[in-house]
């Protein structure tokens, strides 16, 4: 099991009370060629991952289950500088 002090990716703290909602999917290739450029420690149960290609970009959310299979779920596409505007509020629990 990994300790806080071994985690090296950013932990999202909690929600604030006024955060944004964001509109979550059910995955759909969107882009063809996308790679994960930020993640959240994989030691929480909620993994966030921010995707870019092509100039666009979109979240990724997979919350790890142990007795079944993770629930993947990802927003729409936004512009890559919207997008890490968002990345950075997800993080900062102004948005969720």
């Amino acid at each position: 099991m990994i300790t806080l002090d071994e985690c090296v990716s950013p932990h999202v703290v909690m929600a604030q009370r006024d955060h944004v909602r964001l509109d979550w999917r059910m995955p759909y290739s969107a882009l063809e060629r996308v790679r994960s450029v930020a993640w959240t420690c994989f030691c929480r149960a909620t993994v966030y991952e921010l995707y870019e290609g092509g100039g666009q970009a979109f979240i990724r959310r997979t919350v790890q289950l142990e007795a079944q299979p993770d629930e993947v779920h990802e927003t729409s596409t936004w512009p890559i500088y919207n997008a890490r505007a968002t990345w950075t509020a997800l993080l900062s629990g102004r948005a969720r």
